[in-house]
């Protein structure tokens, strides 16, 4: 046996030799060892002496470390063997199926279960997202692409989603709506953030309601105007229209006294804002607002909410943001008004034009409704008018999500769209917010998808306290206006994008003209399979397209106040320009549907595609896409009518020793430095970022330069020569800060003399050193 053994050990380690011993007894008794070599051929024969030993033979000296080395390689082969064989046996003993498709039980405490049940088979997992190649996607790629992702099924869902029952701001659904778009924008990567303001707003006093009485007509409106004045007052009832100052001419050339009388006016042609201003020039006790039904098709118990506030933002921090905790000097805006309004419904006018008596109003003067009622002016008997609305301080947010530019990512243009509304706001918030959230999600998609690299920044804003006048807004500007003159290039407006279905209309600075006109060729018609321009019609769409930008367009503080080319929107029913459910409770999804012929969401969809192009044309392009030589003809139809206006005044005695040869000097100079950037655009290189950078600069700062640096933007916030409008004369336009020449009086800001009494909208020159100058009116 042990010699089988010998033998298999010396197979392993390809031995050919081993050793024997044997002890040997000698004569003497005593035992020697006998050394003897053998080989494989021998090892069977085992000599074994009777009374002996086995032999043993020891291996050669030289051969011992071969022997060694063989030794412990088979030994560390073993043990080698042996681990892997161990290893193997215990990862299965103790290895058990992980469910990837959780990660609950890497959080959660485990906790024993008398026999749980199988875990449910797992999806597998999906695939990774597919990373953006950069590549060079041309324009017809990306109106493609934006096209495919802004479809009217989406905005069925969306506009289910941020529907609202009431929205008013600072509420708690506007609080919700606001977190909801945080959360939006969070997911979407576009690192947002809030923008917390704390301002005063208007509300009624539900223990002490606004209360009329005309005789034995007695009734307490539930509607009203934010930033009233209150209190009690008496006077004259008169009636006088829609309160333009054409329209408060004929009621004076009837020898009906306004001064002290309580005015009632049917709503539309121009603000709540701009009546009551209006009004207040004619020293006004009260003013009465309400829908006549030749104006509006609703029913004539509909009631009426807005704001009388001439201009926008806080009216009680005007020029400074409404900051926490931030004290300013006690200011008011000077576009509050000093009287009382307050707005009622048709059956309440109705009821009052019964009685109101007075002489009747000539039949060419359009002052006669749809009302069964005369329509006398009345000034015959008193009316009582109380006003009992109170400031609350409400906490508004404003939230904002931005997809970073490649190339310029300091440089932004702006999506805005109103979150609040008085009742449920479908037209004015809910369109605009879904609007704004599909455009982010369909950017964000093809810049992580689809590759698209946009040279600029967007950013996607979402105001609060918008039905206010734009408070929102403003606030933001009001706050960070040094920085943001000077790295936001345009704002595009949300808001009222959908008011029909049919007709097209907007309202923009004159370097968007042909951003838009451009935008028109390349979007669809919603309502055939042309083109938006064809819609319109080729010839002179301007005159079809583009309106005023008025006082109360929420775009208009960032035009007038800020410097910032801006654009508002509308689709419209034919032969409308208004959406006569604005500020009402009317305002739902009943009423747009009907405007649209039930195709909200493919009119919706159109709006975004339109907003779209412009934003992505804006950020896309290597040279902002905003026209310089727009202005030059606006300047030049400005100036002549400037021209005009000095020559009769002249003529007529009314006004002396004025030369407008400096505003003909500054015509020039404008038209000089805007042919100096046409030349420079067509003589640098496009593909060189940086010499692109160095023109849009200077391209970015021509609305800034339009800015009055002569007036305070407290005192005169819309100080835009060229779009402004003056507050002291009830949101009139004052083109090239012109269009007024104050009437007699002294010139507080310069000191001058001005003509002497019945000289109306006029200045004599204004004294300055011994230089003479005209001095206008902003």
């Amino acid at each position: 046996m042990m010699d089988r053994m010998r033998s298999m050990f010396n197979g392993m380690v390809k031995s050919e030799r081993y050793s024997r011993f044997t002890l040997q007894p000698t004569e003497d008794g005593e035992r020697h060892a006998e050394v003897k070599l053998s080989d494989d051929a021998t090892d069977d024969a085992t000599d074994i002496e009777a009374g002996g030993s086995p032999s043993f033979r020891p291996a050669p000296l030289q051969r011992s470390h071969r022997t060694l080395s063989y030794v412990a390689l088979v030994t560390v082969l073993v043990f080698v063997f042996g681990f892997l064989i161990g290893y193997a046996s215990h990862r299965q003993s103790q290895v058990e199926p992980v469910n990837c498709g959780t990660t609950i039980a890497m959080t959660t405490p485990m906790k024993a279960t008398p026999s749980p049940a199988p875990p449910a088979p797992q999806a597998p997992p999906a695939p990774p997202a597919p990373q953006a190649q950069d590549v060079q996607l041309d324009w017809k790629d990306i109106t493609q692409l934006l096209t495919k992702k802004l479809t009217s099924q989406a905005f069925e869902k969306t506009l289910t989603e941020f529907a609202l029952p009431s929205r008013s701001a600072g509420s708690q659904d506007d609080m919700k709506q606001a977190d909801r778009i945080f959360n939006e924008f969070t997911k979407l990567e576009m690192e947002p953030w809030t923008d917390v303001h704390y301002v005063q707003l208007q509300t009624p006093d539900s223990k002490a309601p606004n209360h009329v009485v005309f005789g034995s007509v007695d009734f307490k409106p539930t509607g009203y105007l934010a930033y009233s004045a209150t209190g009690k007052v008496q006077g004259k009832l008169v009636y006088g229209n829609y309160g333009r100052p054409e329209d408060l001419e004929v009621v004076k050339k009837k020898n009906v006294e306004l001064k002290g009388s309580v005015l009632l006016l049917r709503a539309g042609k121009i603000s709540f804002a701009e009546q009551v201003a209006n009004a207040e020039k004619e020293r006004v006790a009260a003013v009465l607002i309400y829908p006549d039904t030749q104006d509006y098709s609703f029913r004539t118990d509909t009631v009426l909410y807005g704001h009388v506030h001439l201009g926008s933002g806080d009216p009680y921090t005007p020029g400074f943001p409404s900051f926490e905790h931030t004290q300013f000097a006690p200011t008011l805006s000077s576009g509050l008004p000093k009287i009382l309004a307050q707005t009622i419904t048709a059956n309440n006018a109705a009821a009052l034009l019964q009685k109101i008596g007075g002489p009747a109003p000539d039949a060419s003067s359009g002052f006669k409704g749809k009302l069964d009622v005369p329509y006398d002016l009345g000034g015959i008997e008193n009316i009582t008018v109380e006003v009992n609305n109170m400031l609350v301080n409400r906490e508004i947010h404003n939230v904002f999500g931005v997809i970073k530019g490649f190339t310029d990512p300091d440089r932004y243009v702006v999506l805005g769209a109103q979150r609040d509304a008085w009742g449920e706001g479908y037209a004015k918030a809910t369109v605009g917010t879904s609007i704004l959230m599909e455009l982010a999600r369909a950017v964000h998609k093809m810049v992580e998808e689809d590759g698209f690299r946009p040279r600029r920044s967007i950013v996607f804003a979402s105001w609060s306290a918008g039905e206010y006048g734009s408070v929102g807004a403003t606030e933001w500007l009001e706050a960070y206006m040094s920085s943001i003159d000077k790295n936001v290039f345009t704002y595009i407006s949300l808001d009222g994008v959908v008011m029909g279905r049919g007709s097209f209309m907007a309202s923009a600075s004159p370097l968007l003209y042909s951003l838009l006109e451009r935008t028109m060729k390349e979007v669809k018609n919603p309502v055939d399979s042309g083109m938006m321009y064809n819609m319109i019609g080729k010839d002179k769409w301007e005159s079809k397209v583009m309106r005023p930008m008025m006082m109360d367009d929420p775009a208009y503080p960032f035009l007038a106040f800020a410097g910032i080319p801006s654009v508002s929107f509308h689709f419209i029913s034919s032969n409308s320009e208004s959406y006569t459910y604005y500020g009402t409770n009317l305002d739902n999804i009943d009423h747009l549907n009907y405007q649209t012929n039930h195709h909200t969401s493919e009119m919706t969809a159109a709006a975004a595609q339109f907003a779209g192009q412009m934003a992505l044309r804006l950020v896309h392009d290597h040279l902002l896409s905003l026209d310089v030589s727009r202005y030059k003809s606006l300047l030049t139809t400005t100036v002549t009518g400037v021209f005009q206006r000095i020559r009769q005044l002249s003529q007529s005695g009314q006004l002396k020793n004025v030369s407008p040869t400096w505003l003909s000097s500054a015509r020039g100079s404008f038209q000089r430095a805007a042919d100096s950037i046409t030349n420079d655009i067509e003589n640098t290189d496009l593909s060189d970022n940086e010499a692109c950078r160095i023109l849009n600069n200077r391209i970015m700062r021509i609305e800034h330069t339009l800015l009055s640096p002569y007036v305070s933007p407290v005192e005169t916030p819309f100080r835009h020569l060229l779009l402004g409008r003056d507050r002291r004369h009830g949101g009139a336009p004052h083109p090239a800060g012109l269009g007024h020449l104050e009437p007699a009086g002294m010139c507080q800001r310069h000191g001058g003399k001005h003509l002497g009494p019945g000289q109306p909208n006029l200045k004599q020159r204004c004294e300055r050193g011994s230089r003479a100058m005209v001095c206008v009116c902003v």
